[in-house]
């Protein structure tokens, strides 16, 4: 079985078909083809996220972007600062 991929537009337009036309998610999920717990997870994601639900594949909201780019981050100041260490310890041992 292959995992269906829906649109951006198709999404919005189930969400607004049970959040502003007032059909309740199992109808709509049976009208439309869809898993009802697909539908109510889309309907969640576009409360939190507002016009920023569904970035699509591959692509990232602002917040992940910058999580993303502070985690690289991290992990070079952490990588300079073990080469530090490395570089301390062996200083210190010459001088004994």
């Amino acid at each position: 079985m292959t995992r269906r991929m829906f649109s951006r537009e198709f999404k919005q337009e189930a969400v607004e078909l049970v959040t502003k036309r007032g059909v309740s998610a199992a109808q709509a999920s049976r009208d439309l083809g869809i898993h009802a717990t697909v539908l109510r997870r889309w309907v969640r994601a576009a409360a939190v996220d507002g016009t920023a639900a569904f970035p699509g594949n591959g692509k990232l909201t602002p917040e992940q972007e910058e999580l993303r780019s502070l985690r690289r981050e991290v992990s070079k100041l952490k990588a300079e600062r073990d080469i530090l260490k490395k570089a301390a310890a062996y200083f210190t041992k010459d001088q004994l």
